[in-house]
């Protein structure tokens, strides 16, 4: 586990199956390079929660890949998420793995909202809340066939949301129903 520089608050936890997660994510073609399905897909995400960013996030032992993104303004570029965010107000497609919440969402391989990320000590020092100006996230992991969590779904915002039971069951839905196209994809039906 990673702390902060007080040794107080754990920031990213430590996933032991990130390393059979690589290995699965290059089984499937996954995770190297962005895909117009995936961004088609996080597109719909956000216009289902109304979110002004969503993600179609696989993440290895350093990084996490955003190959599906949308943002406000429709661009994805090819850079690292916190240094575009606070440089120019872009979003990439790169983001460290101790950036955000997506990684506790694969190893807790449970869904997560956090309609206030302030109101969560845990979570309210992490890098892309003064970074970025993320208040609100709501994520969902992709667990394939073989049980490897691959990654996550998720939405974020600037702003407080309140997602509610609604909006957990949304995303988790979501979730599946990619986990799903992915199977299709690996037994050839796409």
């Amino acid at each position: 586990m990673t702390y902060d520089p007080t040794g107080h608050l754990l920031l990213t936890p430590i996933d032991q199956e990130a390393p059979a997660r690589v290995r699965r994510l290059r089984e499937l073609g996954l995770g190297e390079q962005a895909e117009p399905v995936f961004d088609d897909f996080a597109h719909r995400l956000a216009e289902v929660t109304g979110a002004p960013y969503s993600m179609v996030n696989f993440i290895d032992e350093n990084r996490q890949f955003f190959a599906g993104l949308h943002t406000p303004a429709g661009t994805h570029s090819g850079t690292d998420l916190g240094a575009t965010a606070a440089g120019s107000g872009g979003v990439g497609r790169f983001m460290a793995r101790d950036h955000g919440y997506c990684p506790h969402v694969v190893v807790r391989r449970k869904a997560l909202v956090l309609e206030d990320v302030c109101d969560y000590p845990r979570f309210a020092g992490n890098p892309v809340v003064d970074e970025i100006g993320i208040r609100s996230y709501m994520g969902a992991p992709l667990i394939d066939r073989t049980g490897t969590a691959l990654g996550t779904i998720c939405v974020v915002d600037t702003d407080v949301r309140p997602w509610g039971r609604a909006g957990l069951e949304t995303i988790k839905a979501m979730a599946a129903e990619l986990v799903e196209q992915i199977h299709r994809r690996e037994d050839g039906m796409i």
